[in-house]
C-alpha cells in the first residue's frame, strides 16, 4: 500500500499514512487532531521523465551523446 506524505497547516506537523491510491485525495487528520493539512508531493512523484525509454546499455544511445548527453563523456 502507498504512503502519503501530509502536512498540518494548524501546528505545522508532518505525517506519513499508508493508504490506497483511491483514497489517496481524502481528506487526513492529523496525529494531534487538526483537520486542516495538505497532501505534499513525494520526490519520486517529482523527479524523473516518463516521456521517453532510456536507451539499452551499449547501443549509442541513438544519438543522445551517451552517458551524459551533451557529448562531454568523449
Amino acid at each position: 500500500m502507498p504512503r502519503y506524505e501530509y502536512r498540518c497547516r494548524t501546528c505545522g506537523d508532518t505525517f506519513e499514512l499508508s493508504r490506497p491510491m483511491a483514497e489517496s485525495s481524502a481528506p487526513a487528520d492529523c496525529p494531534a487532531g487538526h483537520d486542516d493539512t495538505v497532501k505534499l508531493l513525494s520526490t519520486v512523484a517529482v523527479g524523473g521523465s516518463a516521456s521517453a525509454p532510456a536507451p539499452a546499455p551499449g547501443s549509442g544511445g541513438g544519438g543522445g551523446g551517451g552517458c551524459c548527453g551533451g557529448g562531454c563523456c568523449g
